[in-house]
């Protein structure tokens, strides 16, 4: 098990000979945690639309074979209208109450991105709402990421890095 080093950031260089372990990036109304397998969004509640599209859009630039996953309990006959907004059906099976369905929602597809922001606002109007989005990002997806991000979003900033010891990129 590798002992891991936390450093809080203002404006510093993310730059380091060392992997990380994550990093932690947002503004007040949004919070990115990236690791290598996932990055997580928080959204709160009052963060405007534009916002949540720069995220997402930021994020499929970077990798756009991320990949959202959701699931929900429909009728048979709601699994097609799920599919027609870019969803793609994983899984379905009979339960209580209708049919329990998985999707993944494609970073690659805009139609699919266009309906996730729509939810995402929708979920916003009852609270918070998080969404853990899974890639095979890297070091330098990260990097990339953080660069998209803070270009695009205003007031973006770099909350802290986690970086893995005795490791080199």
């Amino acid at each position: 098990m590798c002992a891991q080093k936390t450093l809080d950031m203002d404006k510093t260089n993310i730059a380091s000979p060392q992997s990380l372990n994550s990093l932690e990036m947002g503004r007040d109304d949004v919070h990115v945690v990236c690791t290598y397998g996932k990055i997580a969004v928080w959204f709160g509640k009052n963060v405007p639309d534009y916002v949540i599209a720069q995220v997402i859009i930021g994020i499929s630039k970077v990798d756009p074979s991320a990949v959202n996953e959701f699931e929900i309990i429909c009728d048979f006959d709601d699994i097609t209208e799920y599919e027609s907004k870019g969803y793609t059906l994983v899984s379905y099976g009979k339960t209580t109450g209708g049919y329990r369905v998985n999707y993944s929602i494609p970073f690659s597809s805009k139609k699919a991105l266009f309906h996730l922001s729509k939810y995402i606002l929708q979920e916003l109007k009852l609270g918070d709402s998080r969404k853990d989005i899974y890639w095979n990002g890297n070091d330098s997806d990260i990097h990339r990421l953080y660069t998209e991000l803070n270009n695009s979003i205003e007031n973006w900033k770099l909350k802290a890095i986690n970086y893995k010891e005795g490791t080199a990129n």
